[in-house]
């Protein structure tokens, strides 16, 4: 099926930062997605924390597996709006890259550790993961992405950070925060389909540790309807297929929603070009009802599942993990690798070498600096 004339065409794709030839087998887009396949920040990815830490289950969600999950939502759209679909899968795929060692509590302990020095953002981290930290070419620091997919990666930033990329990059991937236009609709699709992801793979993992019962998800009505509807048909389903049921419709419906939203956007706003979406208001969007019951799920998992006591206890010491090690290297640069320890801006290079930690790295590294173990469970 052709592209549609608003989606990102990767022949016309704005380019790398690097001229390169274009590859004789694949489009821009497709190489970006390998390039993020094959890098070792998205191997990384599979022992870093999405809501409970590694140690504490095998079948709990990663950001590795958070990332193929966006990733397939976004396609399935994709090809439904007849957007490119490499470059969503692309963005999907390298979007958490710059995360922390144990999910958000990673990223809050050390952005407020380096406060001083100019904080700590995931999103951020995530452009300077595939523009700057990945040394993989003998030409250039970085994975050479196209601007498409850098600009997808970077969905949040703030006016300051974003006023120091545009210095560094004259109408980059930053502008846009600069001037209030819009990315890709790729990049909008692929914004929400991760918000689509960790909410229903969240109920799955918080149910499956326990944490949370199917009669109090049941409460959300987004989740009731899909519940009751698979009991209705299936009487006698019970226990996890009930709960997979329930959850595969509730995607699916949120899917169709997505669809149908984003076409009558589409057909209302009309834009002729990628360019004439970057002047728009944002196309891809839930339905007015799908978007409040969305915010109902998120609000129910917030109280319920995040700011649970267990998961909080877990937190509290992620983040003083985080703390140490940030102490310790600033204090002690040579225990980091020569490459971090010698550069001489040393808060950053402590943020980046702590951001590529995995969870259990960062365990270890806490346990050999400190004599102390940080968990009673070790990795």
């Amino acid at each position: 099926m052709p592209l549609a004339p608003y989606a990102s065409d990767p022949a016309r794709s704005r380019g790398r930062r690097h001229p390169q030839t274009a590859a004789p087998t694949r489009s821009e887009y497709q190489r970006d997605r390998d390039r993020i396949v094959h890098s070792t920040a998205f191997r990384r990815l599979v022992y870093k924390t999405q809501v409970f830490l590694n140690h504490e289950g095998d079948l709990y969600r990663t950001r590795l597996t958070h990332s193929l999950e966006v990733a397939q939502l976004g396609r399935s759209i994709a090809r439904t709006l007849r957007l490119d679909e490499d470059l969503v899968e692309a963005i999907a795929l390298a979007h958490d890259l710059g995360h922390t060692p144990f999910g958000h509590a990673g990223q809050d302990a050390l952005n407020d550790a380096l406060r001083g020095h100019g904080g700590f953002e995931h999103n951020l981290q995530s452009l300077r993961v595939v523009d700057q930290l990945e040394q993989r070419y003998p030409e250039y620091d970085g994975l050479n992405l196209s601007f498409e997919t850098r600009e997808g990666i970077l969905k949040h930033c703030s006016p300051s950070n974003a006023r120091k990329l545009e210095a560094q990059e004259p109408g980059g991937v930053a502008r846009r925060f600069i001037e209030g236009t819009q990315p890709s609709l790729e990049a909008q699709l692929t914004n929400l389909a991760d918000e689509i992801a960790y909410n229903a793979h969240d109920i799955d993992d918080g149910v499956r540790s326990g944490l949370l019962t199917i009669e109090q998800v049941r409460a959300v009505p987004l989740f009731a309807r899909f519940h009751d509807s698979a009991l209705a048909e299936h009487p006698t389903l019970a226990g996890r297929r009930l709960l997979f049921e329930a959850i595969r419709r509730m995607l699916s419906q949120q899917i169709y929603d997505v669809i149908g939203a984003t076409q009558a956007r589409l057909e209302k706003y009309a834009p002729r070009s990628a360019d004439d979406v970057r002047h728009a208001p944002p196309l891809v969007c839930f339905s007015d009802a799908m978007r409040e019951e969305s915010r109902q799920l998120k609000s129910f998992l917030m109280r319920h599942l995040y700011r649970h006591p267990r998961v909080m206890e877990t937190t509290g010491r992620a983040k003083e993990v985080v703390r140490a090690l940030v102490a310790a290297y600033l204090d002690r640069p040579s225990e980091m690798p020569p490459d971090f320890a010698q550069r001489a801006d040393r808060p950053r290079a402590v943020a980046d070498y702590i951001a590529g930690m995995t969870d259990r790295f960062a365990l270890r590294e806490h346990a050999r600096l400190t004599g102390a173990p940080a968990f009673d469970s070790p990795l």
